[in-house]
């Protein structure tokens, strides 16, 4: 105790050299650990320059401009989820700023940070007077403006949105916004009107085989061509979700080859087999049947809004129906799906499905 109250000067100084020794190991290995820490592959493959953008043509095309020194207007990007659009606001960001100066520059909102009418008149505000200055260090053009991220901009109340309009102007000189939504009828017209407008479509089947091909090659991963086309059709054109969907199958399986029943698995689709089974017991006209049926398909765990999407394919494309029982069913299809995102029963609203399916079918 009293050499403690005397002062660091008492203290042997060895022990705690030894100690920063040991952190500094402990960091090192720490470090090392982290480096070989596996990162999704979502995150791996994101496009690190806008050269890797897939299929947005026309929006690649504007940044590739304003990269060559051609000033960059607001940006509004807005399309389905898993099209590209954060990840090609980024790549652009990176490669106008460089690793230096792109944290100081980009200022990243989601919808999961607090982006009320506060937070924009203040941070967002405060970030957008400061006065960009300073040049990169490999010595390439570096803009005079910095660029605010407001991805799921659809999300923000109109009193946020009406607050940034005034922002939006007053510092055009040293500020550049994006913002990311996947419906633009939800942002206000006052916003939409002041920004270049991008939509993002949906990827085709060919591009996003094809990327998925290339991510199976490098990550050394077996798969059919067969369970390569069915992933593409289960994502519906958002390559993220097709993505998360092959490392999901790779680490099931381990090793061996990806076949289209694993896809199936991974992805929660209900088996043709079985949507088949709940249409041939409707036709029977057996309610028993049906009930058990659908009692089995609410206990195996399968989701009904699952159900109702790919019953609504089958309905529509065959030719077994009526179009006046395609219209009442589809028009059934609906409410439940309402219903169900209103947070209905599961149970309850598949009967009600299946009962009216098997009056249309038993009528004739």
């Amino acid at each position: 105790m009293q050499a403690f109250l005397k002062g660091p000067s008492s203290i042997s100084t060895k022990p705690p050299a030894a100690k920063e020794r040991g952190a500094a190991g402990a960091a090192g290995s720490s470090g090392e650990g982290k480096r070989l820490k596996p990162i999704p592959w979502v995150e791996k493959y994101r496009p690190k320059n806008v050269d890797e953008v897939a299929f947005q043509d026309e929006v690649v095309a504007v940044l590739k401009k304003s990269l060559e020194g051609a000033d960059l207007p607001n940006l509004l990007f807005y399309g389905p989820p898993g099209t590209g659009k954060t990840s090609t606001i980024l790549a652009a960001a990176r490669e106008l700023y460089g690793p230096e100066l792109f944290r100081q520059r980009v200022l990243e909102l989601n919808a999961s940070d607090e982006r009320g009418i506060q937070v924009i008149r203040e941070k967002v505000k405060a970030f957008a007077q400061l006065t960009a200055s300073g040049s990169r260090s490999d010595g390439k053009v570096c803009p005079p403006f910095k660029i605010v991220i407001l991805d799921e901009a659809d999300s923000m109340t109109s009193a946020a949105q009406a607050a940034l309009r005034r922002t939006m102007e007053k510092e055009s000189k040293t500020t550049r916004f994006c913002l990311i939504c996947n419906y633009i009828s939800r942002i206000i017209e006052p916003l939409t009107s002041r920004c270049s407008k991008f939509r993002f479509k949906p990827l085709s089947d060919k591009i996003q085989q094809q990327r998925l091909l290339d991510v199976s090659e490098k990550e050394h991963v077996k798969i059919s061509s067969e369970a390569v086309s069915y992933l593409v059709k289960v994502s519906e054109g958002d390559l993220r979700k097709a993505i998360t969907f092959l490392q999901s199958a790779t680490r099931l399986i381990g090793g061996k080859e990806i076949t289209e029943d694993i896809v199936t698995e991974i992805a929660g689709v209900i088996p043709k087999e079985t949507t088949d089974e709940l249409l041939s017991v409707c036709r029977s006209g057996s309610f028993e049947k049906l009930e058990t049926l659908a009692k089995n398909l609410v206990n195996e765990g399968y989701a009904v809004a699952q159900l109702v999407n790919q019953l609504h394919d089958t309905v529509v494309e065959s030719e077994d129906y009526s179009d006046k029982q395609k219209s009442v069913i589809v028009e059934k299809l609906a409410e439940v799906d309402k219903c169900l995102a209103d947070g209905a029963d599961e149970y309850l609203q598949l009967m009600s499905l299946c009962a009216l399916v098997m009056q249309q079918l038993t009528e004739n």
